[in-house]
This record gives structure tokens, sequence and C-alpha cells, in this order.
């Protein structure tokens, strides 16, 4: 759900910047912009982008009338909550999580969305503005990778979506076209670095979001590749070769466990490689 407090928190913003460039002081800015609400078949479309399941917590950002949430925890089975700014939607919400008799799976927050904490969410739910999407997006990719994310008819920036569809909302109360469009990210685990196998293997890789590029191979004789980032498993190309590797922790730091090799990486299959604390491999 799209706030007052939200859109008035980017006006106030882009006021006060344009003021201060040009060395005035800027007035401060009232304007408020009634709440839109979700139509429930896009409520239910965005649920579905996610996956959502009754394994999963569902954390709606700005969550207004608690449809979401109690949409997730009574159809889906789901647990969760949804963190809002305006009282009178957070008390709107307990009673509505009453009467859809969920109060037990579905909680509400008076709270401000960038205070709270997102690590226990496995699914994000987002009706924002741009510029917040932008502004959180730092604390989205700090997440466990595989947590997803839908947005409602706003992107992140240079974040590509994952996967991203249209829905009819003749209920919806803006726009001519009746028209949403709905956006999934999965958060990708960090593949950036160098990463050392066994044989001199050596994999020197850089990341923006999803995306991998980099070089391969031993240090004598290293490849351009490019691969991509999906939740956990990086999949890595290049021609005439195809590798794919599990990322995961452990004390010792994160490793990349090659499950599937093929072509001139075929030898690679079961090699686990690990980060290299500096720009070296050793041993």
């Amino acid at each position: 759900m799209l706030g007052r407090w939200l859109t008035t928190l980017a006006c106030t913003a882009a006021v006060w910047a344009n003021a201060s460039a040009q060395g005035l002081a800027p007035m401060p800015v009232m304007e408020e912009v009634p709440f839109i609400t979700t139509p429930d078949n896009v409520t239910v479309s965005m649920l579905e982008l996610a996956g959502v399941s009754a394994k999963d917590f569902v954390l709606d950002l700005g969550s207004g009338d608690g449809r979401i949430v109690i949409t997730a925890a009574r159809r889906f089975g789901a647990r969760g909550v949804g963190v809002e700014i305006v009282p009178e939607l957070v008390e709107r919400s307990q009673r509505n999580a009453q009467a859809a008799g969920v109060a037990d799976r579905a909680e509400f927050r008076e709270q401000d969305l960038f205070k709270t904490d997102l690590t226990a969410a496995s699914v994000i739910t987002m009706y924002l503005l741009p510029a917040v999407n932008v502004q959180l997006r730092p604390a989205l990719l700090r997440l466990k990778p595989g947590t997803r994310l839908v947005s409602h008819d706003w992107d992140m920036g240079e974040w590509t979506p994952d996967r991203s569809l249209t829905v009819e909302a003749p209920t919806k109360n803006i726009g001519r076209e009746k028209l949403s469009q709905l956006h999934l990210w999965v958060v990708p685990a960090p593949a950036a670095g160098l990463w050392c196998g066994g044989a001199g293997l050596q994999w020197r890789l850089r990341q923006q979001f999803q995306m991998v590029q980099g070089q391969a191979g031993p240090a004598t004789d290293l490849k351009a590749l490019l691969g991509r980032m999906d939740a956990s498993t990086l999949h890595l190309w290049a021609p005439g070769a195809q590798a794919r590797a599990e990322w995961q922790t452990s004390p010792q730091g994160p490793t990349l466990r090659v499950v599937g090799a093929s072509g001139a990486w075929g030898p690679w299959q079961g090699q686990t490689l690990r980060k290299a604390s500096d720009d070296r491999c050793t041993g």
C-alpha cells in the first residue's frame, strides 16, 4: 500500500535538494496523497509470484489495511508481519486480522520501515515509491540468499527483476489502463572475489546484483566467463563449457561447491572453492 507519508517524504527530499542547490531556504512540503490500496486479485498475484507457502514468513512494508499479510495467512497458511506508520491503519489491520480468524499468524506494528529488522522474512512485499525502493536496496541485498522480494508497480533501479508480469486490476483506483505491474527479485548470494580450488583452479568473479562475469581456470590460463547467481546457485558458462556451483557458508568462510560441470570444465566436477582473503591463492 502506497502511503501519504512516503509521497510526502519523497517530495520533501526533492524540494530540499533543489532549494539547497540554489542556496534557498525551502518551504516544508505538507501535501497529502490518499492511500492507494492493492486490489485483492493483485494481492493474490503478488503472493503467488513469490511462491508463498505455509513455510514462509511474509513481511509487508507499508501494510496499510493489512490485506497482504492477512491474505498470506488465510489463503496460503503463512505467518507474517505488516509494518505501517499510520496508527489508525495498524488498528484497522489488527481488527481485520481478528475478523479473518488469523490474528495468531498476522501481526501489525506501527513502525518506520527503515528501522525495521528485515532478516526474519523469507518474503518481503512492497507498494512503495521508486526512490524508497532504491533506498531499501542495500539492506535487501544483505538478506539471506533466496529471500524473495515482490514490488507492486515500481522497480529497483538498475537491479533488474528476475521476473515481471502484468495483472489486470479493474478495481485499481489510479491509472487509466487498470493494470498492475508486479516485479520479483530473489536475493543473490555474494560471489564477487577470488575463489581458489584444487590443482590451481581459480575463479576471479565480479558481480552486479544477480549477474556475474570474470575469468576462470589455472592461474596461467584464465578464460573469460559469464554467469548468474540464482539465490545460492551460481551458473557459469563460456564457449563449450558450463558449470553449476552451490554457495554455502562455513566456519572457515564461504565456499562454492561445483555440483555440475561439462565440456572443458568437466574436470571441475566435485571441486570446492574457497574465497581468498586477499588477491592470491595459496597452497
